[in-house]
């Protein structure tokens, strides 16, 4: 049986300018620039620049060319594109609608070898093979696919029935191409092509080339463990004649397709957010001018706003004085948004800075104190999410570099005296130990614990692993020279 019955009920919702300022919080600089562009162009009530004084004398000539420019002006062409404003999506297009695709300038490495390999096949049968085993190659440069799974390929999609060996004798011929190591199939075909070509170019010494490729070729393996002792027995090489011989194999190049992938693709420069000097003593900071333009609200349209008011109360009046109002809110939301978006950037890194003070001083890693974004939050009484937008994909440029704000967050550790200290700090020791150790005799894992231990730091040695791998600092074995 229906009823119907009366229920109180609380929900929590964000308006739309409380979403607009989200959005805005955790855009960087260049994206900011161009989010205004954006907002300019859709809201012609919304101006850059700074807003002109009128003076007694001109108001009166203001309002005769108002009147000129307003009777060449149809708010009816603005009525039926767009009849109310929204603030959905940051005014941008649906993601699933969006039909522009961003391509990067330059050409792929593919590209590249592709119009090598045209110049040296004429027949087309070698050549759609050529094309498809270059289609194969990873972003480094191998080919990873077996040569039976391209001749099922060649079946199905060419109709070319070519056996093993005739795609072996194409791929030779891509591995031809430039840059060396094109083509290979692992490592060490990779490093035995350009010691060929090297070899074919005169490029160093015969006889270091030949002991390159004579240790490439029998002893592989023992290279990449770094077992020179073993070498060194097998090869009959002296240890001058060994070294002579890995500094030739140390100059290749593993990954040859990165070499035309990074010059193909575009330089990017990173824009601070904000600027930091010190002088003496003092720390001085600033917002990046980019991130504070000066934007005003059309005085055009608060005449015509007030025009279109006392005039007769049509359809289209209304239409039109809703469409002004409309406009004009929305463009004193946006510029309220970007205020208070440099606000809460400014008292956000502020904070950050009397909190890492010290580090902001010296530049010393080690000075950086342990935190984390409630240590920001409950200091600027915002909340953590917001906290986390401002510091998201922004930079700061310091007397000694430019660094992501999301870099001087970490986690605690404690010491032996029950100092909490910076996982920064830790890796930075850990860092400079490694730096200044005999590499010779590389310190694994378990004497590297012992070091911090005798330090202060109380750490497992699944944490130094750890901590060596987010630096980028292989295991001992690896690091050992002759």
């Amino acid at each position: 049986m229906l009823k119907q019955y009366l229920s109180h009920k609380l929900s929590q919702k964000l308006s739309p300018q409380q979403i607009q300022l989200m959005k805005l919080l955790q855009v960087p600089t260049v994206e900011l620039e161009q989010r205004i562009k954006d907002e300019i162009e859709e809201n012609p009530a919304l101006e850059e620049g700074i807003q002109k004084e009128e003076d007694e004398f001109g108001e009166e000539q203001y309002e005769e060319d108002l009147t000129d420019s307003r009777d060449d002006f149809d708010v009816s062409d603005y009525l039926d594109s767009e009849s109310h404003y929204s603030t959905k999506s940051n005014n941008y297009a649906d993601p699933e609608k969006e039909t522009n695709i961003p391509i990067s300038g330059g050409k792929t490495f593919q590209e590249r070898l592709t119009s090598q390999i045209s110049l040296r096949l004429r027949e087309e049968r070698k050549l759609t093979i050529a094309q498809n085993i270059i289609g194969n190659l990873d972003e480094s440069g191998y080919l990873r696919r077996e040569l039976i799974n391209i001749s099922d390929d060649l079946a199905f999609m060419f109709n070319i029935m070519a056996e093993e060996d005739e795609i072996e004798e194409v791929l030779y011929q891509v591995q031809d191409l430039d840059p060396a190591g094109v083509g290979a199939r692992d490592l060490k075909e990779c490093l035995l092509i350009q010691l060929d070509r090297k070899q074919m170019l005169h490029e160093e010494e015969p006889g270091v080339l030949a002991d390159a490729i004579n240790l490439i070729e029998h002893q592989f393996e023992a290279f990449t463990k770094k077992h020179y002792s073993k070498i060194l027995e097998r090869l009959s090489f002296t240890e001058e004649r060994l070294k002579a011989t890995i500094e030739v194999v140390t100059k290749l190049n593993p990954k040859p397709a990165g070499s035309i992938k990074e010059s193909s693709v575009p330089a990017q420069h990173i824009i601070p957010d904000y600027i930091l000097t010190e002088d003496d003593g003092e720390l001085n900071l600033t917002l990046n001018s980019r991130n504070a333009p000066q934007l005003n609200v059309s005085r055009t349209y608060h005449n015509m706003l007030q025009t279109y008011d006392k005039s007769k109360k049509t359809k289209q009046d209304k239409e039109a004085v809703m469409f002004i109002k409309q406009k004009l809110d929305a463009a004193s939301w946006f510029i309220d948004a970007i205020k208070q978006r440099q606000h809460t950037m400014m008292s956000t890194m502020e904070t950050i800075l009397k909190y890492q003070r010290e580090y902001f001083l010296s530049g010393d890693e080690t000075k950086l104190r342990p935190m984390i974004l409630k240590d920001i939050a409950d200091v600027v009484e915002l909340d953590i999410s917001t906290v986390s937008r401002v510091t998201n994909s922004k930079y700061i440029q310091t007397p000694f570099g430019t660094f992501l704000l999301k870099s001087f967050f970490s986690e605690s550790l404690s010491t032996d005296s029950g100092e909490d200290v910076s996982t920064r700090e830790v890796k930075k020791i850990l860092q400079n130990i490694v730096e200044d150790e005999n590499k010779k005799k590389p310190l694994t894992d378990g004497v590297l614990t012992e070091l911090l231990k005798d330090k202060g730091y109380n750490i497992a040695r699944r944490t130094i692993a750890k901590y060596r791998e987010q630096l980028g600092i292989p295991v001992a074995r690896l690091r050992k020279e002759l």
